[in-house]
């Protein structure tokens, strides 16, 4: 791997706080507030809890693939015919999780910013940045990355300490008035987030390190605050009966600001946080898709095989009404994402444990041969 192709460990950490962060933070707060009401925090911390178990799972994949590309790691061990159907299967879901980003995020800026501005004319406008983002390379959207964070981490600190004087903490309680059973209903959501850190094995062999556990366990408490932060301001804010109402509770919390009489009305900073972390978020789920496939590089592949797959399942998302693409993004799309990623890292570490048993077995088998030749000699 060439050098400028390489990114580092803390790359890796603002990476995850942005293509996770974006989910995290904005798109599974409604479903979580319906299924969970006051009580969201609880399932935030409990799937956080209950999925540190599983960030071992993702080293020890790390370990045993030796950090090559997990295309050619799973070439060697599946053969070509079992890989390319794992790596289609997965390619496809890829699009299809980018082309919702686009959907959630085109469907907010025409409900908020722009009624009047036709859907068409900024879903190419932002299908041709998304894919020239990805047409680079990962160092590239590393330290775009980078750029953009910091001003998404000030406006998001902006909102949570200058809203302080509208929170109200004790609508928190009372805890688990209804039971236990709507939290434990509700991890699947911020778990649908916190299990996209597989996605980072599949670029493993462009970071310059290994990935240690801590260093998964940096990011999983990260992406923790930053589904906590939004879900309990809105609870505190608006109550969770209102804040189950809203459609994107992160985002009506800029409403609230107010510095003293004459500073009101800065919603608009909002713009600037969630296009760049949909930008990103849809950049990398892309560019993953070029990097399984090969395509780094090949700018004249990307634009005429990624580009229309994307333009046309995003462009199909449309043709669902917005109450309909919610219903389905709740009650598909987040959960599916769980178990499709949970099955994902389960049959990588399958793969691993099975090749590393026939490895050892076959090491075995040639040291019984050459002790047996050296006592015939």
């Amino acid at each position: 791997m060439k050098k400028f192709d390489t990114i580092s460990i803390l790359h890796v950490i603002f990476l995850s706080m942005t293509v996770i962060g974006l989910k995290n933070h904005v798109t599974i707060i409604p479903s979580l507030l319906k299924v969970a009401g006051r009580d969201g925090w609880a399932s935030v911390i409990l799937s956080t809890v209950a999925l540190f178990p599983w960030l071992f799972l993702l080293v020890y994949i790390h370990k045993k693939s030796k950090q090559e590309p997990v295309k050619d790691w799973l070439k060697r061990k599946i053969g070509k015919v079992g890989t390319s159907i794992v790596l289609y299967i997965i390619a496809f879901y890829l699009i299809v999780l980018a082309a919702f980003t686009m959907r959630e995020t085109l469907q907010w800026i025409t409900t908020t910013f722009l009624p009047k501005t036709p859907m068409l004319i900024m879903l190419i406008i932002y299908t041709i940045l998304c894919v020239l983002l990805v047409t680079s390379n990962l160092q590239t959207i590393a330290m775009i990355n980078v750029m953009v964070l910091f001003g998404v981490v000030i406006f998001g600190f902006f909102v949570a300490f200058t809203n302080i004087q509208v929170k109200h903490p004790d609508l928190l309680r009372p805890f688990f008035e209804h039971g236990f059973s709507p939290v434990l209903k509700g991890m699947v959501y911020p778990a649908s987030g916190f299990i996209e850190l597989v996605l980072f094995l599949f670029l493993q062999h462009q970071i310059k390190d290994k990935i240690r556990w801590y260093h998964f366990t940096i990011m999983l408490l990260i992406l923790m605050g930053l589904t906590l932060g939004p879900l309990v301001g809105a609870i505190i804010e608006f109550g969770p009966d209102e804040a189950s109402k809203q459609t994107y509770p992160a985002y009506e919390e800029w409403g609230l600001i107010s510095i003293g009489r004459f500073f009101e009305h800065l919603d608009f900073f909002s713009i600037y946080q969630w296009l760049t972390g949909a930008f990103i978020r849809v950049g990398v789920l892309l560019y993953v898709v070029v990097d399984i496939f090969n395509m780094n590089g090949k700018k004249k592949r990307i634009w005429l095989t990624l580009a229309p797959a994307f333009f046309f399942i995003s462009l199909s998302l449309f043709l669902l009404s917005d109450t309909k693409f919610i219903e389905a993004k709740g009650s598909f799309l987040l959960p599916t994402t769980f178990f499709f990623f949970l099955i994902l890292s389960l049959f990588l570490a399958s793969v691993a444990f099975i090749s590393g048993r026939s490895s050892k077995k076959a090491k075995k088998i040639n040291t019984q041969k050459v002790v047996k030749e050296n006592d015939i000699g």
